[in-house]
């Protein structure tokens, strides 16, 4: 029968092989790189494209209104 130990031992160190890998090194630089690159990038966050989406649609129904207002007003027959 197969000693447990010897799984918990072989598991042990495999762990510590991958995470001192130069793979492990690659996942980092590589973040690093991408972030750096976004970082140069003029990105916004969904939540901020999220409410640039509400004060355009805000802003297109006032001018609508304002648009209504203005025509009624110059209108024939409105003018006193």
């Amino acid at each position: 029968m197969l000693n447990p130990k010897f799984f918990e031992e072989m598991s042990a160190k495999l762990n510590d092989a991958v995470a001192n890998s130069p793979a492990r090194d690659f996942e980092k630089n590589a973040r690093a790189l991408l972030a750096q690159g976004f970082a140069k990038l003029d990105l916004v966050t969904r939540e901020e494209y999220e409410v640039q989406v509400q004060l355009l649609s805000r802003t297109q129904d006032k001018m609508r209104e304002l648009e209504a207002r203005v025509a009624a007003l110059e209108a024939p027959g409105k003018n006193a």
